[in-house]
């Protein structure tokens, strides 16, 4: 048989199982797998992994089992065994979901629902992360038992909440994760139909900051004009972090680099973005230096008087939380103390500041070289019949570090279905059922041939 034969044989295995895998997806999405690490494990999180625990088992997965981590979460691991001094592949998911966000609002339909629209299957998860679950399912389905590696699953129980469960996991058990090659899918290609790995991803340093300049609210008529006002003075130190241009410009942080890989166009990263018309692009560089590459600050939120309800009185304390994105090649924990210097130099009047760490992850820089490289960009590139190319992402995912640490020799790609136009995250979000057939595929490839390369 010719390797085109075998190649559409295994497509036409992986197009008949796409019915059942909308069944997976509609089952999955009906969980409301929304964990919380502050209270007690939500109902539909344990039934998400007893779920998955039957699904894989099913599928002839050897010793699927559930592990309380550190944060009360779930995770879940098992394995296929394969062919003597075979490779061994871990594959990744997880199957928490982010909350709805005006569930009964800004959805067009309900968000634990899976429902098709305009040729996409819309619901909270049916990208992030459980489209990629059905990516394992349908390509473990389609190989029927002919994968030429020893293969084993991870599927993370908090990977929203980013509460260090399963960065504390993997250490404590590398004998059920040690691997040659690590698929991480949860990302995703640039655009629907153009294969794609995510070689790189900015690490990530938040900071609370606090100002004080008045023991109490005073009126605003009788001392505003030499009163020092603390939202000002925060708005001002907020202000310094980007320059007219939009750069990020925190004092010691260099925000010059620029991304060796594909290029963002302006006009899909508007389109993504979700850019109202005739506003700005902000930055300097190319889109794909200013989110893969250079540092980003971002005020994630501010404490001070509501709108509604606020009185004529200047404001004695007022903080903000902020998220500093770190890329490739800067050292999170530095960058953190460049975040915190610099909003002391900056604050006026010689106000009270006080600054609180909070997460911390590490920078990534995945694999480019290698066996399991080559055979994944082959596999993905007969997949989709085009050639792969590879990008940036701005998020963190901080497991990746965890696994480079602890598994230094172990290839490392992250893939998925999580093209821009999936709204991760957001209300609507959606999945694109032909990322799904062609990443099923692709990974079917990588597993049946990997080890024969």
């Amino acid at each position: 048989m010719t390797a085109s034969t075998d190649l559409e044989t295994l497509r036409t295995r992986v197009r008949e199982l796409m019915p059942q895998t909308r069944n997976d997806l509609v089952e999955m999405v009906a969980f409301k797998s929304v964990f919380d690490p502050a209270g007690e494990p939500p109902p539909d999180c344990d039934a998400m992994v007893e779920w998955l625990i039957a699904a894989f088992a099913n599928l002839g997965v050897s010793d699927v089992e559930a592990h309380v981590t550190s944060d009360g979460s779930k995770a879940v691991t098992g394995h296929i065994p394969g062919p003597p001094d075979a490779p061994t592949v871990l594959l990744y998911f997880h199957h928490d979901v982010q909350p709805p966000m005006d569930e009964g609002g800004e959805w067009k339909s309900p968000a634990w629902t899976l429902t098709e629209r305009d040729g996409r299957w819309y619901g909270r998860g049916a990208a992030d992360c459980k489209g990629n679950i059905a990516v394992h399912l349908t390509a473990l389905r389609a190989l029927a038992g002919e994968a030429s590696v020893n293969i084993k699953i991870i599927g993370e129980g908090s990977e929203e909440q980013g509460s260090g469960g399963i960065e504390n996991f993997v250490p404590e058990h590398p004998e059920l994760l040690a691997a040659d090659a690590i698929l991480i899918c949860d990302s995703g290609n640039c655009a629907v139909g153009q294969p794609t790995l995510t070689t790189s991803l900015r690490g990530i340093a938040n900071v609370v900051v606090s100002v004080e300049t008045l023991e109490s609210a005073m009126h605003s008529g009788m001392f505003g004009g030499a009163a020092p006002d603390a939202l000002a003075a925060l708005i001002a130190m907020l202000a310094s972090l980007r320059d007219e241009h939009g750069n990020t410009t925190v004092r010691g942080l260099d925000s010059t680099q620029e991304f060796d890989g594909i290029d963002y166009p302006a006009e899909n990263f508007r389109r993504d973005a979700t850019v109202l018309d005739g506003v700005d692009v902000v930055g300097s560089g190319r889109i794909s230096d200013m989110v893969w590459a250079r540092p980003a600050a971002t005020v994630l939120g501010i404490d001070c008087s509501p709108v509604a309800g606020s009185s004529a009185a200047v404001t004695p304390r007022a903080r903000a939380r902020i998220n500093l994105r770190v890329p490739p090649g800067m050292d999170a924990k530095a960058a953190q103390d460049a975040l915190i210097a610099h909003l002391q130099d900056v604050a006026p009047w010689h106000v009270r500041v006080s600054c609180e760490r909070e997460a911390i992850g590490a920078p990534f820089s995945g694999s480019t070289e290698g066996p399991a490289f080559d055979a994944l960009v082959d596999a993905m590139g007969a997949a989709y019949g085009r050639d792969v190319v590879m990008q940036g992402q701005g998020g963190s995912i901080p497991l990746c570090t965890v696994l480079q640490e602890t598994f230094p020799d172990a290839e490392i790609m992250l893939l998925g279905v999580e093209e821009p136009s999936c709204l991760i995250h957001a209300p609507n979000e959606s999945v694109d059922p032909s990322e799904i057939e062609n990443l099923a595929l692709a990974e079917a490839l990588f597993l049946r041939d990997y080890a024969t390369k």
